[in-house]
């Protein structure tokens, strides 16, 4: 090695990063046998934070500005080395570039269903998932506990035991919370603001900090799901006598294909109208059953119209009298079981004794 390229590599050196990724967290700077220059140029842009590691401790944490490394600006590290020995590079160092940024669109999700209590299903398995973003909030926690001589720290690196962190808190909050499933989904907004707030200080014992959480989607198991759509769809069709005709004229039209479209049509409607008749009797039937004390009481039969008749008497028509008048003028010998009768349904007179031969039994034949 030549004395121009020694003093070369002696001068003042520059020393910054540009991310060009979009999930780098940490970035270790790379230097020959880690030597720190005296009076090398350090830049630490906006949302980066420059830390210096000597022999595996934190020596400096350097916010965004532009620094030229010598004793006075350095009284930390001044005071675990002597920079007094310029070019002779007295010690090595390690700088550590730390993105301060907001990561957004992280991914969380339930990987098998949170059974929970619910006050319109009673019990009900949920399954969720969404984002969350995150950002670095105390640099030394995060380096010491979590990163530790990792050169190129990456957010997929940490994002499992996040997300993990998640659920477990996710799935304590909504086993507590009473607000229905059906309602969970028109309060998304609010439901991820609680979770945020709720979840927050867990991430804080990692030197993060979680900035929002969002929720795009609570779901219900699918059994429940097609259940709800069942319902839903009865409450489309309206009239449920009117939907069976329908539903009965549309299978017997598919299936029928022998038959005219007006003969299919003509067939499944009258078997709809015989579908809706027997599920009304076995409704009625069923109520009638299980609710004997609301049954409405049995109806009498309807009277037996009574009798007119008409009598001749002195060649008029008199009447129309009631078989108790009949009577009482055959015991007065009004009416003789010769004289003239008729009632509705004969075709012509006839005689009382065959018209009510039974009023002239309990009286005595007349005398020969």
């Amino acid at each position: 090695m030549g004395l121009f390229d020694w003093a070369k590599g002696q001068f003042i050196d520059v020393i910054d990063w540009t991310d060009d990724s979009s999930d780098t967290m940490v970035y270790r700077f790379e230097r020959h046998n880690n030597e720190i220059k005296y009076g090398a140029k350090l830049t630490v842009r906006e949302s980066q934070i420059a830390v210096f590691v000597n022999e595996g401790v934190i020596a400096d944490i350097l916010e965004p500005g532009i620094y030229e490394l010598e004793t006075q600006n350095m009284p930390i590290m001044t005071s675990l080395n002597h920079w007094d020995h310029g070019f002779n590079s007295p010690f090595k160092a390690e700088v550590y570039f730390v993105n301060t940024k907001r990561f957004t669109n992280l991914r969380w999700g339930t990987k098998n269903p949170i059974m929970v209590r619910d006050p319109e299903f009673a019990m009900v398995r949920l399954r969720a998932f969404g984002t969350y973003e995150i950002r670095i909030s105390d640099v030394k926690i995060f380096l010491n506990d979590i990163v530790g001589t990792d050169g190129h720290f990456t957010t997929d690196e940490i994002t499992s035991q996040l997300t993990n962190l998640i659920v477990s808190k996710f799935a304590n909050i909504v086993g507590k919370d009473s607000t229905p499933a059906l309602d969970l989904a028109g309060n998304y907004d609010l439901f991820g603001e609680y979770l945020t707030e709720h979840i927050g200080p867990a991430f804080k014992e990692y030197g993060l900090e979680l900035t929002r959480m969002l929720i795009e989607n609570i779901s219900l198991p699918e059994a429940v799901e097609k259940a709800i759509d069942a319902r839903s769809s009865r409450a489309v069709t309206g009239n449920l006598d009117d939907h069976l005709k329908y539903q009965a004229g549309l299978a017997l039209g598919d299936s029928g294909s022998g038959m005219s479209e007006m003969a299919s049509m003509g067939a499944g409607l009258a078997m709809g109208q015989q579908m809706a008749g027997m599920m009304g009797a076995m409704q009625n039937n069923q109520q009638a059953t299980s609710s004997p004390s609301n049954a409405a009481p049995s109806m009498p039969p309807p009277l037996p119209t009574a009798t007119e008749y008409f009598v001749a008497i002195n060649g008029k028509s008199e009447g129309p009298y009631l078989e108790s008048a009949i009577k009482e003028f055959i015991k007065s010998k009004k009416i003789s079981r010769s004289t003239k009768m008729w009632k509705e349904g004969m075709s012509d007179w006839e005689e009382a004794k065959e018209v009510v031969s039974t009023l002239f039994s309990s009286m005595p034949p007349p005398l020969g």
